[in-house]
């Protein structure tokens, strides 16, 4: 067991997946979580919480559980509840709680020599606050992508009320009014849906086109299928597109502009009955915003609508704002990490769960919290081969973790992996760290 010191921020399902491996690496670590429990995002009483009442897993149990344990539950994409349930008992079943302090805060982290010092603030019982500050060798970043909003600005003012769809819980908020999501990725058809039996009119304006997969294909969850050795990325994507065109149609005949990127190189919509409300009637499609003009929204097909609500569901910007963003690398919109989780500067800074993946589920992300724990191990037990793979990572020949597939390049799409590549990739590295012979930089064994 290594003696140095360590600090996990996050108790939600990446937080979680770090905090088992390191202790079955013999790791000690203590967690931050500003909340009062495990959970994360799924827990919504969380106040950092983004989920809402009708929110469901968009891949399914079986792809998205932790191998080591099952989810109890038959449901194919269980709601938030049962997957709160599921941290609560994934933690209690390997005794991670107790290795977590709750309502702690983390406000900042400064560079301490060879180690970090965390100033935090600690939220008593009676609603009073002290300051915490402690020192840790190393700190691993587990408090997740999707808290930040990104909130676009427009031309114009609007005089009704705008709202992210970070702060959107329950369709009650959407009761009788005019309601322009802007926006459809997950979350925006997913509300949309809530909102066709809730608002007085529902249109969604959109800037490109989407695929939309269904949640079953010849009667099984759709993710299900192909698990076996994956398809090259062009033929996965002609066999897919003519999968989806026979199931699904054309969403352009609803409205949606034709997409100007093939599958998979951007997140799918995994849900069709926003195409079932299209064809119905319950909503529209509107083209990309103007401008603002009042409670008016002006299109750039020169359209126009009259709207009580504008609901943002623009995603979210990667945040970790207690850490100058230098340490991290950061270059674009957002870090540049060896396989998402190591600077090259081997700072004692590692990122947990800053991936973004079709099908990676938590599986693929307790993986990646086994080679943290790798490294770690390797760094005390065998410094000659953690100082082999910190050279290998210096000379900046990583792998492709495109699996082929050629993403968008926007801010969301900068952290984004193919699963396959991603998986493949993290069992290699972690091999050599925990029991091949140790790497050198030119990729050779070293006997």
């Amino acid at each position: 067991m290594t003696t140095k010191s360590y600090a996990v921020i996050g108790a939600g399902p990446s937080g979680l997946a770090v905090m088992r491996a390191l202790q079955k690496t013999g790791i000690d670590a203590t967690g931050y979580e500003a909340s009062h429990g495990v959970g994360g995002l799924w827990d919504i009483t969380n106040p950092r919480s983004t989920v809402y009442s009708s929110a469901h897993l968009i891949s399914s149990r079986t792809t998205t559980e932790f191998t080591e344990f099952p989810m109890d539950s038959d449901v194919d994409y269980p709601g938030h509840r049962v997957l709160k349930r599921y941290f609560d008992e994934y933690a209690d079943a390997f005794g991670l709680r107790e290795r977590f302090r709750f309502g702690i805060r983390v406000d900042r982290l400064e560079r301490d020599g060879d180690g970090w010092i965390l100033h935090a603030t600690a939220r008593g019982d009676d609603g009073g606050t002290e300051s915490v500050v402690r020192r840790h060798d190393g700190v691993i970043l587990a408090n997740g992508t999707l808290a930040a909003p990104n909130v676009p600005a427009f031309p114009g003012e609007f005089t009704g009320e705008i709202m992210h769809t970070s702060a959107y819980k329950d369709p009650a908020q959407l009761a009788g009014r005019r309601v322009l999501i802007i926006g459809a990725g997950n979350s925006g058809c997913d509300i949309a849906v809530d909102a066709v039996h809730h608002a007085a009119g529902v249109d969604m304006s959109v800037r490109r086109g989407y695929y939309f997969v269904p949640r079953y294909l010849f009667g099984r969850p759709s993710d299900t299928l192909n698990q076996g050795r994956p398809l090259p990325a062009r033929l996965k994507q002609a066999i897919d597109s003519r999968v989806l065109r026979a199931f699904t149609g054309d969403p352009v005949r609803f409205g949606f502009p034709k997409p100007d990127y093939r599958i998979y190189e951007s997140h799918p919509i995994v849900n069709t009955l926003v195409l079932n409300h299209l064809g119905q009637g319950d909503l529209r499609i509107r083209a990309d915003v103007d401008r603002f003009d009042g409670r008016t929204v002006r299109f750039r097909d020169g359209t126009a609508g009259d709207y009580d609500l504008v609901l943002l569901a623009t995603g979210y910007a990667l945040d970790y704002p207690f850490v100058d963003r230098e340490h991290l690398n950061w270059t674009g919109a957002s870090p540049r990490l060896f396989l998402n989780v190591f600077p090259p500067s081997f700072n004692g800074l590692y990122m947990m769960g800053m991936i973004e993946a079709s099908g990676i589920g938590w599986q693929g992300r307790y993986e990646q919290a086994e080679l943290i724990a790798a490294y770690l191990a390797a760094e005390s037990a065998d410094p000659a081969r953690a100082a082999a793979f910190r050279e290998r990572v210096a000379t900046g020949s990583w792998p492709d973790l495109t699996g082929g597939y050629r993403y968008l390049g926007l801010a969301r799409m900068s952290y984004y992996v193919n699963k396959d590549a991603y998986r493949r990739a993290v069992r290699t590295e972690k091999a050599a760290l925990a029991d091949g012979p140790a790497p050198t930089a030119s990729g050779r064994a070293r006997r």
